[in-house]
């Protein structure tokens, strides 16, 4: 039997505001420009502050009466309501209606909203870069193919990664042959035509491994004999020369310690990665936009918010006016009313839209005052040795923020100083007790452990044992197992790799 029941349950829920603030604190300034020139194209009712001179438009709150006539969110039928000269457009609700009619929204998507002018600008074009493929398919040309095996050779090149390997399977790409360009073909064909294409320049392209992409450049090397005992090395002693077993090989092939540095001297001035050097390198990408900066005045640093990508924004008047123009009319009919809940929805979002854009900036700057505050002797000094250990919740405590929040505020975002540009996350760190109990961040001990180990004798490397013991020398409580931790975060190989000979 059905049995019904009322229950009463107390649940938390982020309001569609709140999401939006999230969101907005996770993106870098380098990106925020974009974000809102997408809200602007979004949301007609948002437009650029050009100068800030109307006093009530930050106080600005729809009222929430004014669709149905009544008096409480606009004014009366009799007020004047005066506009700034600075408005963009007078947009009268009859001829919003008429414009909707027209599948047109009124709004402007030219480049007067960003700044442009109205003036025809002649624009350059932007210089091609030859892409690493294109080179391939010019040095084609030179092989006298029929029009089927060219096709072949084309797939071919196609399905190289950016380094040069040929990473797909061969059968795959007979199967993408037949399939895809209605082409029979055979393994051996593929493979006599990989052979070929192998002859272009850069040497080493279109090697399936690291082993036979080096081959295939010590073999367009010119013949001498330190350049065969290189081949002999990676054909039959690959996995011995990639762990340095170095002992074992010069032993099997008989080189006197002179013969086998030159040998090995040749081998690491190879390229392994042949297709990296025609990779076209996307500046907008690698060039860092900081969010923040901090200047030394006189012994005390002082904080800024990079404000380049965060323009001053407000509602729109045009839009304002024909919600107010509704309250002052005496007709009002249902086609009018559904027009205007339109509008008064672009108008709650455009002001959500700013309200989160300022809260942004607050919470920004809350937070990397705070950062600021708990790191000041660095920010003084700029000596790594100065960081203090903290964490996300030391920030949330002195924020009074979630760490939540502190998280998506210190994610992809960086500071620039009078010693470099960090990312926020540089300044967070762990632990470590000393042997006097004082605490001092793990990112000391970590350029410590750098520093043993730029000093140590390359042909006699350090071993983790012998760090550990340096570090405890130093004072510092650390595990054998920890040493290894921190040297593989500091991407620094092991000993026996670290060797030179």
């Amino acid at each position: 039997m059905l049995r019904q029941s009322n229950q009463q349950k107390l649940l938390q829920k982020l309001s569609p505001q709140q999401i939006q603030l999230m969101k907005l604190l996770q993106i870098p300034t380098a990106n925020l420009e974009e974000r809102i020139k997408e809200e602007l194209e979004d949301n007609p009712a948002l437009e650029f502050e050009l100068e800030n001179n109307n006093p009530e438009q930050d106080n600005y709150e729809l009222g929430e009466g004014s669709i149905d006539g009544d008096d409480g969110g606009g004014e009366g039928p009799g007020e004047e309501v005066e506009l700034s000269n600075d408005t963009a457009e007078k947009v009268d609700l009859d001829d919003f209606l008429r414009r909707e009619d027209d599948d047109s929204s009124g709004y402007d998507y030219s480049d007067d909203y960003y700044g442009g002018g109205g003036d025809e600008k002649q624009v350059t074009p932007a210089r091609v870069e030859t892409s690493f493929h294109d080179q391939l398919l010019d040095q084609l040309g030179m092989l006298e193919l029929d029009e089927r095996r060219h096709k072949i050779a084309e797939q071919i090149i196609g399905s190289l990664d950016e380094d040069g390997y040929l990473r797909r399977e061969v059968t795959s790409i007979v199967d993408d042959l037949a399939f895809g360009q209605n082409v029979n073909t055979t393994v051996e064909e593929i493979a006599a035509l990989v052979h070929d294409i192998q002859q272009f320049d850069p040497p080493g392209i279109a090697a399936v491994t690291l082993q036979e992409c080096l081959v295939l450049q010590l073999k367009r090397m010119p013949d001498s004999k330190p350049v065969r005992d290189a081949i002999e090395v990676l054909d039959k002693y690959f996995n011995e020369f990639i762990k340095k077993h170095y002992d074992k090989i010069q032993k099997h092939l008989n080189l006197d310690n002179e013969d086998f540095k030159g040998v090995i001297n040749i081998i690491i001035k190879l390229n392994p990665k042949p297709g990296a050097a025609y990779a076209v390198v996307n500046k907008a990408e690698s060039y860092i936009i900081p969010d923040f900066f901090v200047f030394n005045n006189n012994g005390v640093p002082e904080l800024s918010l990079n404000s380049k990508n965060a323009p001053e924004l407000r509602v729109s008047e045009g839009y304002r006016e024909m919600m107010k123009a509704y309250d002052r009319s005496e007709k009002k009919d249902k086609r009018q009313k559904e027009a205007v809940i339109f509008i008064k929805q672009k108008l709650d979002s455009a002001k959500w839209f700013i309200d989160a854009i300022k809260q942004r900036q607050h919470t920004l700057l809350h937070t990397m005052q705070a950062i600021l505050d708990f790191q000041r002797e660095f920010f003084i000094t700029g000596d790594e040795s100065d960081l203090k250990p903290m964490i996300l919740k030391d920030i949330a405590l002195m924020t009074m923020l979630d760490v939540s929040t502190v998280s998506r505020v210190a994610n992809s975002k960086y500071v620039q100083t009078e010693y470099g540009t960090y990312k926020l996350k540089y300044f967070f760190s762990e632990a470590l007790q000393t042997d006097s109990g004082e605490e001092v961040s793990t990112r000391e001990v970590k350029m410590i452990l750098n520093e043993f180990i730029g000093a140590e004798n390359k042909h006699k490397p350090l071993s983790d044992e012998h760090l550990t013991d340096m570090l405890v020398e130093k004072g510092y409580n650390i595990a054998r197992r920890t040493v290894a931790k921190y040297r593989e975060q500091l991407n620094i190989p092991v000993a026996r790799l670290r060797k030179e000979l």
